[in-house]
Formats: C-alpha cells, structure tokens, sequence
C-alpha cells in the first residue's frame, strides 16, 4: 500500500503541468488543449483515487480528535473496527452499484465525448480502485488493532 501511495503521488506534477499547458495550448498553440484537460482528468482521477485512503491513513481526512484518541489502545481498536464497519458497506454498495458501469465502460474502452480521446473508461475504473482501497486499509487497519494488545 505504501508503494502504491508513493507512486500516486508524483501524479501531482504531471497534473499540474497538464493543467498549466492548457492555457498556452489553447492561446499560442490553438491545438491540443481539449487533449491535455482529457489526460489531466485521468491523472486526477487515479491520483484522488489513492489519495483519500493516503489522508486516512495519515490521520488527516476526516480525523477530528485522531491524535488524542490514538493514545489509548482500547479507543484506538474500537475506531478501527467502527471505521471497517463504516466504510466496508459503503465500498462494497459502490462496487456493487457501480460494477456494471464500471466493467461496460472497461468493455467499450470509453471514450471522452468531446474529443473522442480515449481514457474515459481509467476515470471510471477510478471509483472501483477507490472503493477498493478504503476497504482494503480499513480492514488491515482493524485486524492489526485486534492483533496488538491491550
């Protein structure tokens, strides 16, 4: 998990930079711009993607109080287990709910509809990936928990 986080997040400076060309694409180059926003839309997607299980694992996304509670190794299980029981319905309705979309775009090799430029289909394979990685870090964070002792 901690490659994945590390590898996701050098996207920012290719976003960035697909995000800053637009302008001059647009203006000095008058070609290209659409293609760039399309890519900086997959960049963005993939790098959200890890990055909401990164600030969770980090302690920093919705994570009011995380500090103090950490200390005590009772509260701190039963955060993780109150996590896992929080997130884990919640990834599998998403996976659930939003697999045939996911697999029919995967299946069709979506395309964005403005320029036609393929890719589309990695943004919505991007949610699975998402739903899929806050499950997977809850759960290992529960059962590590579980496994420490009081």
């Amino acid at each position: 998990m901690r490659i994945l986080i590390l590898a996701a997040s050098t996207l920012v400076l290719p976003l960035a930079a697909l995000l800053f060309a637009q302008w001059p694409l647009r203006d000095l180059v008058q070609a290209y711009s659409r293609q760039a926003n399309d890519l900086a839309q997959i960049v963005f997607a993939v790098y959200m993607a890890v990055a909401v299980t990164a600030a969770s694992r980090d302690g920093v996304h919705l994570a009011a109080g995380h500090v103090l509670h950490e200390r005590e190794a009772h509260t701190s299980r039963w955060r993780a287990w109150a996590v896992l029981a929080c997130t884990a319905p919640w990834a599998v309705f998403m996976l659930w709910s939003a697999g045939p979309q996911m697999w029919q775009s995967l299946v069709q090799f979506e395309r964005f509809g403005e320029t036609l430029s393929p890719g589309f289909f990695v943004i919505k394979l991007s949610l699975g990936l998402m739903a899929v990685l806050i499950f997977a870090d809850a759960w290992t964070r529960a059962l590590r928990r579980n496994s420490q002792p009081s």
